[in-house]
């Protein structure tokens, strides 16, 4: 097994390098495409706005990569916070943006619902099952994950919709399309719960 966090300039990699090896996987940090060519599993951190994570992805010659990658290779692939939102179609931070198009939806600024919601959310908030999932086999319903964000994504259909957290209103905070999946939360950061996340990631294949 051979885990790929893809490196494009914006990310807490070493958090995420550090979380899975103590999972057991075999991992690197790579900013070379070509690395995707050995993945067993591809992992897309991020850490910042929608449109400048895509122009990163863009000018490091990642797009098609991931792409190939995910699609043809048929490779399991993880996005976590602004990676998640990097699925999308398009998103709206920054300017409107495409994104890498792999789960059908848009990512659009979260809306406080109350006086007293603050944005961004950051802290500790429930998750939700929206389908029964492999990825959260283990995983308790209302269990505690780590936020932080302002944009939230919103698949183009509930099928793709498996996990939700009430904030705003109530927001998609996990989504999957066949072997692409995302979570809104920091696995990294989630103590045990986001472990058992990575680790259920791990045995997807």
């Amino acid at each position: 097994m051979q885990v790929v966090v893809i490196d494009y300039g914006m990310g807490n990699l070493q958090s995420v390098l550090r979380a899975f090896e103590e999972c057991g996987a075999d991992v690197i940090i790579s900013d070379q495409p070509a690395s995707l060519k050995t993945a067993s599993h591809i992992v897309l951190p991020g850490v910042g706005a929608f449109s400048d994570a895509m122009n990163q992805i863009h000018a490091m010659g990642w797009h098609d990569a991931i792409r190939h990658e995910a699609i043809q290779s048929h490779v399991p692939l993880l996005g976590i916070c602004l990676g998640m939102q990097l699925l999308a179609d398009t998103g709206c931070e920054g300017g409107q943006t495409q994104g890498l198009g792999l789960v059908p939806g848009t990512v659009q600024k979260l809306v406080p619902d109350t006086p007293q919601t603050h944005i961004p959310h950051v802290g500790w908030n429930e998750f939700h099952r929206v389908q029964d999932h492999p990825l959260f086999e283990g995983i308790a319903d209302g269990t505690d994950f780590y936020f932080v964000h302002s944009y939230h994504f919103k698949p183009a259909s509930g099928q793709h919709a498996i996990g939700s957290t009430p904030y705003c209103g109530g927001f998609v905070s996990a989504v999957q399309s066949d072997n692409i999946f995302g979570v809104q939360f920091h696995p990294e950061k989630s103590h045990r719960p986001g472990f058992r996340i990575i680790e259920n990631f791990l045995n997807i294949n």
